[in-house]
């Protein structure tokens, strides 16, 4: 499907909500009961499903939403929940818990791992306090970003629901007010407002409607850029460190979770795909892989990518694997972690790469 006949089927599109609570939406009723062990991708990107990777006590360590999961130096896979009973899981790459930490977190949606000098520290978003945190790997906040109404930034009326971080090669910290305002907002690493860029809009290239993710692209190392996920657009939009538009890599049918770069991939949840009747549908993710050239080569629990022109054909859960793929996690083996949201409380899914 092409972008103009997309787009022409969403712009009655509202997004006013956190998570897109108005949009035409269609249900369907994926089972993920029956599909361990089923392989699923393409083009050499396939992989195993296991489900039985890190699932706990229900009782002891209860999840509400898997949103994102960072493997740091050790290997081990630190996992952020909105579950204020233990907001942080950690486990290590067999799916054995190691360690839980974190109570205050209730709209914990973001998680970023960061080396500084040697020293690795998570970047926290929550949406329901309106706050960033860095902390240290143990827990510890070591620097709080407030409502940018503090700043003079914003207006006392404007919404900061942040989602999202990345951090620049210089240290810089940049945030996505992704369920908020829709900018993107640059700080020193001390935490030092710099600039804002984005805003609100359907139609601009370089304005956002849901600019869920925010990633650092250091696949050209010359040349550092800004990946950021637009869910509602389907597209992932590029940008300089200085906020300056480069170019949109348009996804039709996937509503993007953060993108995320491993070597010279970029992989993705889609948290929805364009199901039935071109619509939003529930229970409809999947995960998308695509090369150094920013073309689609595999979507596991999706539909074979297919090029007619330079943009995909439209693509869109064809397994019920998943319901919404919120994140995923590529560890040093090319395995994936598939973290979801809204999907009654399960654990993630490890992809085994076949």
């Amino acid at each position: 499907m092409k972008r103009r006949n997309f787009l022409k089927n969403t712009l009655s599109i509202s997004t006013t909500g956190l998570v897109v609570p108005h949009f035409n939406i269609i249900s369907s009723k994926p089972d993920n009961n029956n599909s361990n062990n089923d392989i699923i991708g393409h083009n050499g990107f396939r992989y195993r499903i296991n489900r039985e990777w890190g699932n706990l006590d229900r009782n002891r360590y209860p999840v509400k939403d898997c949103h994102e999961m960072v493997m740091d130096s050790r290997k081990r896979l630190i996992m952020l929940t909105n579950e204020t009973k233990n907001n942080i899981l950690i486990y290590d790459k067999s799916g054995k818990l190691l360690e839980t930490w974190g109570n205050r977190f209730p709209g914990g949606h973001g998680l970023t791992l960061h080396n500084e000098n040697g020293e690795e520290y998570l970047y926290i978003t929550d949406f329901e306090l309106g706050e960033v945190y860095k902390t240290t790997l143990k827990g510890d906040i070591l620097l709080t970003i407030r409502h940018p109404k503090f700043i003079g930034q914003y207006k006392d009326c404007d919404r900061f629901l942040p989602t999202e971080t990345c951090i620049g090669p210089n240290g810089d910290i940049y945030i996505a007010d992704g369920y908020g305002s829709q900018y993107i907002l640059q700080y020193t690493s001390k935490g030092e407002f710099i600039r804002k860029f984005g805003g609100d809009s359907f139609i601009y290239d370089d304005k956002f409607k849901q600019v869920h993710g925010i990633a650092l692209d250091t696949r050209d190392a010359d040349n550092p850029v800004l990946i950021c996920s637009e869910r509602v657009k389907n597209c992932f939009k590029r940008f300089t460190l200085d906020g300056r538009y480069i170019d949109s890599i348009y996804m039709p049918g996937a509503y993007l979770s953060r993108p995320v770069i491993d070597g010279e991939n970029i992989y993705a949840g889609v948290c929805y795909s364009a199901l039935k009747h071109h619509m939003l549908t529930l229970n409809s993710g999947f995960v998308t892989i695509l090369d150094k050239n920013n073309k689609v080569i595999s979507n596991p629990g999706g539909t074979e990518p297919v090029y007619i022109t330079d943009e995909p054909e439209l693509m869109v859960q064809n397994k019920p694997v998943f319901k919404h793929c919120h994140d995923v996690c590529i560890d040093d083996e090319k395995n994936i972690y598939v973290c979801e949201w809204n999907a009654g409380g399960v654990y993630p899914t490890k992809l085994e790469r076949v």
